[in-house]
């Protein structure tokens, strides 16, 4: 059966919108915006549990390389079309993320900065949203992922990068930056601001890392009683 055969039998099914513009408009309007949700809530709980005091620099550090791993591929994505080079790009930084999300969080135990349950969850959905974000690409662009799967034979333009034919709206590009600077940026560069401070301190102070250590245990123990309060 051909592909327009196939789609007359879903919408003889009841299906009465174009999938894929309706898939394009969930990538755009629905998960882009709503992935900056988790992110906040995840550097809330970073600072609820005193970063600074605990994992400190080195965990505030992982973070930005895992905005970097998943920032890159949406950028490029948003200006590109979708070829094999892309989607290698964006299966890439989905791969590189996943593990460095596992070392975030040995990173977060190990200094023994209370990871409660709260932020496993949060952490869920931050995993999972470039695998929906793949996913649904995938759907989008089959051929793209057919054309990857023969190496892109037949494709001069499969290894190259290849501006959109129709650029999206420039109010939607610079809504994004926007929130990405409210969202991202700003409070996870304040983060790490005040990560690097605590260090500084601890350094004047003349503390042995030892002591900061039990420091660390100590204002770990501080947050979490602070936080059972106010629950």
């Amino acid at each position: 059966m051909s592909r327009r055969g196939r789609a007359d039998r879903v919408s003889a099914y009841g299906a009465t919108v174009d999938v894929g513009d309706a898939t394009t408009r969930y990538l755009l309007y629905g998960l882009l915006p709503f992935w900056f949700a988790p992110g906040l809530a995840d550097w809330l709980m970073h600072r609820r549990t005193g970063i600074e005091d605990t994992s400190g620099t080195k965990e505030s550090l992982i973070h930005a390389l895992m905005m970097t791993e998943v920032g890159v591929p949406i950028a490029l994505t948003l200006r590109y079309e979708v070829n094999p080079l892309l989607l290698c790009v964006q299966l890439a930084g989905t791969a590189v993320h996943e593990a460095t999300a596992l070392w975030d969080v040995r990173t977060a135990e190990d200094s023994d900065r209370e990871v409660r349950p709260v932020e496993q969850h949060i952490h869920s959905f931050l995993e999972s949203l470039p695998f929906a974000a793949l996913a649904a690409l995938g759907c989008l662009h089959s051929d793209q992922v057919r054309s990857l799967l023969r190496g892109g034979r037949g494709d001069p333009r499969a290894w190259r990068l290849v501006r959109r034919r129709r650029p999206l709206p420039r109010g939607y590009v610079m809504g994004i930056a926007a929130a990405i600077g409210a969202c991202v940026a700003l409070p996870y560069g304040e983060e790490l601001l005040r990560c690097v401070r605590a260090a500084r301190r601890r350094a004047r102070d003349g503390k042995a890392p030892e002591e900061a250590g039990d420091e660390a245990v100590w204002q770990a123990a501080v947050w979490h009683a602070q936080a059972q309060k106010g629950l």
